[in-house]
């Protein structure tokens, strides 16, 4: 159901396509506003100041106009693909109602509409209405059968309920002309009322050529879907971007591993708001020169009352520099929009961008869908109000994700560190190829989320002599999967209390069909690989760190030159310190390997910070108390290489602010000079 813009928070917004790419390359700007755009121009936002760039942006003769937002995914059979049927007779599906107030519409084809009002089912043939007053439930399959027979319509509908048998048997006098227009499941052929939350499975048609059918696979398709059963192919378009790899009818608890039984989990999960891929026109574009530098770079649309950026990246396509940064966009893309409902979370600060994500009703991969199932996909190809280089968090009232990396950045500028830029995303798709001939990788303050793909290639960088520089927390933590446009993270139970928590039935991704929560799950990540985990989350005043004994030893005290006190990192632009919102610490029984030095701990933290649920303390709560702390470390790998874990989100936000000096930024310039005169990384350059 289209709705226009809402621009009470934000008068521009758009995303460009590509969200990042290299030098030389062109790049799009898609932009909706509800005032006079002045003018668009590009801005370097990783430099000490934003630095305009003096490139020629172009528009396309698309005008820049308010535009709509789509809500709701639904299934459709066009009518197009229907006229290829040899006479239709009937028609059946499986369906799975979940919540669904006011109207919405079950199925509606040619003279026939089977609605819903508030649960009631109502239908119409031929502009007829009928209020059944029985109500539909909800959270149990339902099959319904609609058939020609003699001049009427018959409706049938059961359910597979044992304790609470229902059926439904109609009969109407009209004859059902099916060919008049598409076949839609979940919505009005006009679109016009909010779609409906259910579940859809076993779609068919009975033709006098025999039975068409579809069958849902558990991969999520590129494209629409064939039909299986006679020699006419026809096509079922899945809009808006339902959930694929969903637990159907079949289901029976017996496997929750989609690639076992595929056909216990042939359904598809609509939403009324569900929002795919957007397919505003572009406005304006851009051919980025050929010796453009890599970096974080930004349109700045100006209107007659201000402007916005709207972000993306240009990425290094040959080595330049020995370090190389890996800018987090996984994590960027799952907090894109993040709705943080009141009723939920005391917001600390305003946020236009958040403001803007409540107003259109958009959805990040922290929230609830209005059914309350969790939403576990979306694309790059929609505004990302919250990704600005002046946001601030509402749950800390300070600067995360974006601003706190570009923080960084800025101070590798500001103390001539040079190095290269890459995006997670590049690291999924290449793999090793494009980590090799760098010393060390750098990540962003809050890495959080990672392929299997991304996290191997980490692992290999490493083993081959590679140097990490893991400068955030809660990182490596949550498994993603990409195609195309597109990003999906199925939530596990264990992340309960913390956001949504998916059924573990429905656990697994529809991209890769692989178990989607936690990496560690899957013997990956975190302790595995960094050897911390996160330990505490809390918003108010972050910690400073103190020395371990360990850090006096040759083989740490290298990183602390400069530094005079034991403890340090007690301001920040992150909760004021070096430690906080959300900390990492070691764990022995869970990965943590022997070798792995904690060279400094924060400790003191907040009773407002909790525990990670997933984290059992044998000795109770004496020792879970005991573990309140942030642990910093240093490894020193076989390979010859090392890997350093502030572990911390603050950690970077404590760096200094321009000409200023601190020891935070001591420690991260002895770390990152160490790392790039290293001679022990990978030797093959690309």
């Amino acid at each position: 159901m289209k709705r226009p813009v809402d621009h009470g928070a934000m008068a521009v917004s758009g995303y460009t396509v590509p969200w990042h790419t290299a030098a030389g390359t062109p790049v799009a700007l898609h932009v909706s506003a509800s005032r006079q755009v002045c003018h668009v121009h590009v801005v370097r936002l990783d430099t000490p100041a934003a630095e305009p760039m003096g490139w020629r942006v172009e528009p396309t003769g698309n005008a820049v106009s308010h535009r709509d937002f789509d809500h709701g995914s639904f299934l459709k059979i066009a009518a197009a693909e229907l006229a290829k049927a040899t006479e239709i007779e009937g028609v059946a599906f499986e369906v799975y109602l979940t919540r669904n107030d006011g109207a919405r519409v079950l199925f509606e084809s040619g003279n026939l509409r089977l609605g819903l009002q508030d649960g009631r089912l109502m239908s119409a043939a031929d502009g007829n209405s009928l209020d059944s007053g029985v109500v539909l439930p909800a959270n149990t399959w339902l099959k319904v059968e609609i058939s020609s027979n003699h001049g009427a319509t018959v409706l049938r509908i059961d359910s597979d309920d044992l304790l609470s048998p229902f059926r439904v048997d109609h009969r109407f006098d009209l004859p059902w002309r099916p060919l008049t227009g598409d076949m839609v499941f979940g919505t009005s052929t006009a679109n016009d009322v909010r779609s409906l939350n259910a579940k859809f499975s076993a779609i068919s048609l009975q033709t006098a050529a025999g039975r068409i059918a579809w069958i849902f696979p558990t991969l999520l398709p590129s494209g629409p879907l064939a039909s299986t059963g006679t020699d006419r192919v026809l096509l079922l378009e899945t809009i808006n971007q339902p959930a694929f790899c969903m637990t159907s009818r079949r289901w029976d608890g017996s496997s929750f591993d989609p690639r076992l039984v595929p056909s216990h989990y042939d359904a598809v999960h609509c939403h009324d708001d569900d929002m795919g891929a957007l397919g505003w026109p572009p406005s304006y574009h851009l051919q980025i020169p050929a010796d453009a530098s890599a970096g974080v770079y930004a349109f700045e649309v100006s209107h007659d009352g201000g402007s916005e950026r709207i972000v993306f990246f240009i990425t290094s396509t040959a080595r330049r520099a020995p370090l190389l940064f890996l800018v987090p966009t996984a994590t960027y893309l799952a907090y894109a929009d993040e709705f943080l409902p009141a009723h939920l979370y005391e917001w600390m600060c305003e946020d236009r961008g958040h403001r803007f994500a409540i107003d259109n009703n958009l959805k990040s991969l922290y929230d609830y869908h209005s059914d309350l199932s969790g939403v576990s996909i979306c694309s790059t190809r929609k505004p990302k109000a919250t990704l600005r280089d002046d946001y601030n968090y509402p749950l800390c009232g300070c600067p995360h994700n974006l601003p706190v990396d570009l923080h960084f950045l800025r101070f590798c500028h500001k103390n001539d560190i040079g190095f290269d830029l890459i995006t997670d995303r590049d690291l999924h798709e290449l793999g090793l190829a494009c980590l090799q001939g760098y010393q060390a990788v750098i990540t962003g303050s809050h890495p959080e989320y990672m392929s299997v793909e991304m996290e191997h290639a980490l692992r290999q960088f490493a083993a081959a002599g590679g140097s990490i520089a893991y400068l955030g927390g809660n990182g490596l933590a949550g498994k993603v999967a990409f195609q195309d446009d597109l990003m999906e993270l199925r939530r596990s139970p264990l992340e309960a209390g913390r956001t949504w928590d998916g059924s573990i039935a429905e656990q697994s991704l529809s991209i890769t069909n692989q178990p989607g929560g936690y990496l560690r799950a899957s013997g990956r990540g975190e302790f595995s690989l960094t050897g911390v985990a996160i330990s505490l989350m809390g918003f108010d005043g972050a910690r400073p760190f103190t020395r371990t004994p360990q850090s006096h030893e040759a083989s740490a005290a290298w990183l602390f030159d400069g530094v005079a006190n034991e403890t340090f990192g007690d301001e920040g632009i992150v909760l004021g310190g070096a430690a906080g919102y959300e900390v990492d610490a070691t764990d022995p029984h869970l990965g943590t390997s022997p070798d792995t030095m904690v060279i400094a701990r924060a400790t003191g933290f907040p009773d407002s910070f909790i525990h990670d649920a997933t984290r059992w303390y044998e000795g109770g709560d004496r020792e879970r108390d005991g573990r309140r702390c942030a642990e910093m470390t240093l490894r020193h790998l076989p390979s010859g290489g090392l890997i350093f874990c502030a572990s911390s989100v603050a950690w970077c936000g404590a760096l200094p602010v321009g000409d200023a000096v601190n020891d935070v930024g001591r420690i991260t310039r002895n770390l990152l000079t160490h790392l790039a005169l290293e001679k022990s990384g990978p030797a093959p350059d690309r």
